[in-house]
């Protein structure tokens, strides 16, 4: 890996230096010497998941698993669970399917059937194939991009109803129950617009929801913050145009890591260069800063480097970093080493 001067790329005329990634990737820009943060490296992969059989009912030739949650359950196996999107699913075509694999390491992890429809329950709260109820807030259809975190004992789901961002709970990190509001229904903010891909991130006594929304068309990344899990704040713009741009779509997925070297790091994917939606040329643009409420509103200076994957997710397992993507065929779901290189 060959980094070159500021002087060089002035000269050059350009602003960043080449990252290379692996997984058949080609080098892409990525990497400024402005911080002190260390520069994400993507090395070997393995697939974990497929493009699903959901039955007859629901498969589609066009069907594609897209946003996707990663987590080990209580007793130890790892949970998958994707929004497949274009099924027969009425709606907006979208479900949750989940898939279970021994370890991280592990690839082509176990099918496991169809996990959650928008706006069905049984009395006990598990997944139904029973009459849609609207009560709940969901659109039918409308389930999108599931982020699981655990505290060892209580498994938080985030998950997008289509347009608003609502969460379910689970004490063995495999059965989930919806968290209501008001009445039924489960939606954390009073707007409802184009809300979707969330995650958070507790960080001393606060947790950090980050997610995506696009009003008047213009993609940014915001951030929601809560002390009790319950009533959120009015959510603040924290990344927004520069290279990534500011479509509809140039700012989806965030992912936010905070890590031993001070700096919170933000991943951020967009499709401004993407022949179609997730597939060849979406990029994941990685910003580094010491707030985590601000990783540059039309200010590029905490962009540190550029990655081809999309909708990724990071975790360490016994000391070792992973980071999870969609296939660029948008059918399936790998896992990836890793690492971090000192800037």
């Amino acid at each position: 890996m060959q980094w070159l001067s500021r002087g060089t790329m002035r000269a050059l005329g350009i602003g960043f230096v080449l990252l290379a990634v692996a997984c058949g990737a080609e080098p892409v820009g990525g990497g400024s010497p402005r911080t002190k943060a260390s520069l994400p490296s993507v090395g070997s992969c393995w697939q974990i998941a497929s493009e699903p059989d959901l039955g007859p009912s629901f498969t589609t030739a066009t069907q594609q698993p897209v946003d996707f949650a990663v987590w080990p359950a209580a007793d130890g196996t790892w949970q998958l669970w994707s929004c497949i999107r274009g099924t027969k699913e009425e709606g907006y075509t979208r479900l949750f399917h989940r898939w279970e694999g021994a370890k991280i390491t592990d690839d082509k992890w176990s099918p496991k059937g169809i996990a959650m429809r928008a706006g069905r329950v049984t009395p006990d709260g598990s997944p139904s194939d029973g009459k849609f109820d609207a009560s709940y807030g969901e659109m039918k259809g409308g389930l999108q991009a599931p982020y699981v975190r655990s505290d060892g004992k209580t498994w938080r789901m985030m998950y997008g109803t289509w347009g608003n961002i609502a969460e379910q709970i689970s004490t063995d990190g495999k059965t989930f129950k919806r968290v209501t509001r008001t009445g039924n229904d489960v939606r954390i903010f009073d707007v409802t617009d184009s809300k979707r891909d969330a995650m958070f991130l507790p960080f001393n006594g606060v947790d950090y929801l980050y997610f995506t929304a696009n009003p008047n068309g213009q993609g940014g990344v915001y951030l929601s913050t809560s002390t009790d899990g319950k009533a959120f704040s009015e959510p603040k713009l924290v990344a927004f145009g520069g290279q990534a741009g500011t479509g509809a779509s140039d700012a989806e997925c965030p992912y936010v890591v905070h890590r031993d070297d001070g700096y919170f790091y933000l991943f951020r994917t967009s499709q401004a260069h993407a022949a179609c939606n997730y597939c060849k040329g979406v990029m994941t643009y990685v910003y580094a800063s010491t707030d985590p409420s601000d990783f540059g509103v039309n200010d590029d200076s905490k962009l540190i480097a550029a990655l081809p994957i999309a909708a990724p997710e990071i975790h360490t397992v016994a000391g070792v970093d992973y980071i999870a993507r969609l296939l660029p065929s948008v059918q399936g779901i790998q896992i990836c080493n890793l690492t971090w290189q000192p800037n």
